[in-house]
């Protein structure tokens, strides 16, 4: 299978994920370091970066 730079940008990039919920937000990263970002399923503000199998090479 052939990875496309671009669509691997739009699924993976500035892409964060509730540790509550699950939901997937897309903003800076700034703003998740900050803490200004609310989930807007459950209003949580703990996120983390969403696993992609591009980054881990398979």
């Amino acid at each position: 299978m052939v990875k496309f730079e671009a669509a691997i940008g739009r699924l993976f990039k500035r892409v964060f994920v509730c540790r509550n919920c699950k939901t997937k937000i897309r903003t800076d990263s700034i703003r998740i370091i900050a803490k200004s970002v609310k989930c807007r399923k459950c209003g949580g503000k703990d996120f983390r970066v969403i696993k992609s199998k591009a980054k881990a090479g398979a």
